[in-house]
């Protein structure tokens, strides 16, 4: 099982705790404190290595797919303006990411990346429709030959961190990680109005492994 690496402070840092929580009992300081307080710091560390887990995804048969972003629960999708990248109206994708899902995201499509900005905001519960607008976001657009792509990384209501790895200029393969939200968050996906789609609102996806679409069969002109 691979880590992402930006967990590697939390992880270290609760394992220390743990540790020390543990070394001190055994030479009978702390009395009753410690004795409850080292075991539910071990499960705090065991959470925590849990919860910054990166599994491998294996690269997908069909190239012709649009793999989930995040992972999580679908809990919308809608016909929306999206001006900044996609021009337009497009089709959003929501995923909430609960804090027992794997916060790596992976790219949707191969692609290059043409678009990227960060946006600090609020951090209101990551399922509710203003946090698409209010929330603390990045988002990242890939220009394809079928038309564009962006995916959104939105902060949740005890997340404080987003991560993008990809720069402007980079391409990226399918099923590529692109990046990490700590704790509760929520990715939208941006995609064509006319790419078909292959998932419904309630959905559970997995990130780089479920198809929520697929690539239209012409490329554009």
């Amino acid at each position: 099982m691979r880590f992402a690496r930006e967990g590697i402070p939390f992880v270290a840092t609760s394992a220390l705790l743990a540790g020390a929580a543990w070394l001190l009992w055994s030479f009978g300081l702390g009395g009753i404190v410690l004795q409850l307080l080292a075991p539910l710091l071990t499960v705090l560390a065991l959470f925590v290595v849990w919860f910054f887990r990166d599994p491998d995804r294996p690269q997908p048969a069909d190239p012709d797919v649009v793999l989930a972003p995040g992972q999580g629960k679908v809990i919308d999708i809608s016909e929306v303006d999206e001006p900044t990248f996609m021009g337009g109206r497009a089709r959003r994708i929501s995923i909430f990411l609960s804090i027992f899902d794997v916060h790596v995201q992976r790219s949707p499509v191969a692609g290059v990346v043409a678009h990227r900005t960060y946006t600090p905001g609020t951090y209101a519960v990551a399922w509710l429709e203003k946090a698409s607008q209010d929330n603390e976001q990045a988002s990242l657009g890939l220009k394809t030959p079928w038309g564009p792509v962006l995916v959104r990384q939105i902060a949740g209501l005890i997340a404080r961190r987003i991560v993008t790895y990809p720069n402007v200029g980079r391409n990226v393969g399918l099923g590529e990680r692109i990046g990490l939200i700590r704790f509760g968050s929520r990715v939208d996906l941006f995609i064509p109005l006319h790419w078909p789609l292959r998932c419904s609102v309630g959905d559970r996806a997995v990130v780089g492994h479920t198809v929520l679409a697929r690539l239209p069969s012409e490329v554009e002109s």
